[in-house]
């Protein structure tokens, strides 16, 4: 092999590498992406901007899932956090992420930018406390007055993965856990606003 060969092929395999690294988190996001919108966590698919719990059953036994539970519930690795999970579409307007009251219980909303795979904003326990809370997220075009009281969290992007957690304590805090991430919810901006 001569060395041009081997500048050619050293070249070739920098390029596949750093198109590997660049494309590989796109790749994963879509295919995560349609496991959402598709199967959700088995009983269906969740609709474009709103958000939904694992199912209570699947939670406590991830070993002998149904038969009809998606790879998204099944190959989790964090066991003691209720995951709840839905993909936004800012396009059309804002959206208003809704938290209960969670009584010091740890939980988290983070809210990832599928274009460059990057947490763009978090609520949660860490960031802003445990007490109940509204969060106007909007699109990165979006121009309005934000309700008072209503934190805002502006998107860099309209295509938006939220990705939810709760902390469950033990086997018999399950339903309780799963009760307060249920409340986790996701309401349009523009209905909220008519019905004032």
């Amino acid at each position: 092999m001569t060395l041009e060969h081997l500048l050619i092929f050293g070249g070739v395999c920098v390029i596949t590498w750093l198109a590997f690294i660049y494309l590989w988190p796109s790749f994963i996001l879509r295919v995560f992406k349609r496991a959402i919108l598709v199967k959700g966590f088995g009983d269906g698919p969740i609709p474009v901007n709103t958000l939904c719990t694992e199912p209570q059953a699947l939670f406590a036994d991830p070993i002998h899932p149904p038969a009809s539970a998606s790879k998204l519930a099944t190959t989790g690795v964090n066991r003691d956090t209720l995951p709840t999970v839905g993909w936004l579409d800012l396009y059309k307007g804002p959206q208003i992420l809704h938290v209960p009251d969670m009584a010091g219980r740890y939980y988290s909303v983070q809210f990832t930018d599928p274009s460059t795979n990057t947490n763009f904003a978090y609520v949660g326990k860490r960031t802003t406390g445990t007490l109940a809370g509204e969060y106007l997220i909007s699109g990165p075009h979006w121009k309005g007055d934000v309700p008072q009281g209503m934190k805002i969290i502006c998107s860099p992007n309209n295509s938006v993965l939220v990705l939810g957690r709760i902390l469950v304590y033990d086997d018999s805090d399950l339903p309780t856990a799963y009760a307060l991430a249920r409340q986790i919810q996701m309401v349009p901006f523009a209905g909220r606003q008519s019905s004032q």
